[in-house]
């Protein structure tokens, strides 16, 4: 795993419109070294606020959507369509505006899938999904993302890995999290293990309400006390934040301020 840096904008706005312009660069570049390039996309105020930025951004028509793969790092296990779905956010904020290949939109089972509510057997489900999209070079029995999304809670949660929950020790691709401390209680997430096979993973944070949970992930804190602390990817991990979540930045920490 790579040691973290860190970004810091000014506010939340300019966060995300910063981050969404990173995200087609990285996407363009991905896609002309290889042909396609895949992301994890997250939920949240940040993380929807980013993929609404980049679908008002003109730059977004250089990314080729029809050679891109698009999956999600955790979702609420709701009916499909639900507004509290991450999957209902990101089609509204970018995925019903671009021209992306629906064979290749991964999003999670929903309630009324195939599955119906088990949440067990829909995260083995997208867990045979996501190993059937690995490549021999990946690894492992998930795709090396090319960027992984995160959001994090005051708590230093990341996806639905929550602290000390027992998702935490899994090393399945995907699991099923029921009695989540926040609502809805049951839940599907990628687990550390996949979350660090991605060649890059970005953490979004705004507000001060984040600056703690900061402070603690980038402190050296044990992931299952701090999950935020296991979000690293295999060749760069980017804390992206606003200065409000970068207050308590811990001594040594290498900071990058951005206008």
């Amino acid at each position: 795993m790579t040691p973290p840096s860190v970004l810091v904008h000014r506010d939340q706005e300019l966060l995300a419109k910063a981050a969404a312009a990173r995200l087609v660069t990285r996407v363009v570049d991905v896609q002309a070294a290889r042909g396609a390039a895949s992301v994890v996309l997250t939920g949240g105020g940040v993380g929807t606020a980013v993929l609404a930025e980049l679908a008002a951004n003109g730059a977004r028509d250089a990314i080729d959507w029809s050679r891109l793969d698009i999956w999600w790092g955790d979702e609420r296990f709701l009916p499909a369509g639900d507004p509290e779905r991450n999957e209902t956010g990101a089609r509204e904020a970018l995925l019903d505006h671009v021209g992306a290949d629906p064979a290749r939109v991964h999003p999670m089972p929903a309630t009324d899938g195939p599955d119906g509510a088990d949440p067990e057997a829909a995260a083995a489900r997208y867990a045979a999904e996501l190993r059937a999209a690995a490549r021999p070079e990946d690894h492992g029995p998930v795709p090396s993302f090319d960027i992984l999304m995160l959001g994090m809670g005051p708590d230093a949660h990341v996806a639905s890995l929550f602290p000390e929950m027992p998702a935490l020790y899994d090393e399945r691709a995907v699991v099923a999290v029921r009695g989540a401390p926040k609502p809805p209680p049951t839940r599907i997430s990628l687990t550390l293990p996949s979350i660090q096979a991605a060649q890059e993973v970005w953490v979004l944070a705004a507000g001060e309400g984040k600056a703690d949970a900061v402070r603690m992930g980038l402190s050296g804190a044990g992931p299952v006390q701090v999950p935020v602390a296991g979000a690293r990817g295999r060749h760069r991990t980017l804390f992206l934040l606003d200065r409000a979540a970068a207050a308590q930045l811990p001594p040594g920490i290498q900071r990058i301020a951005s206008p």
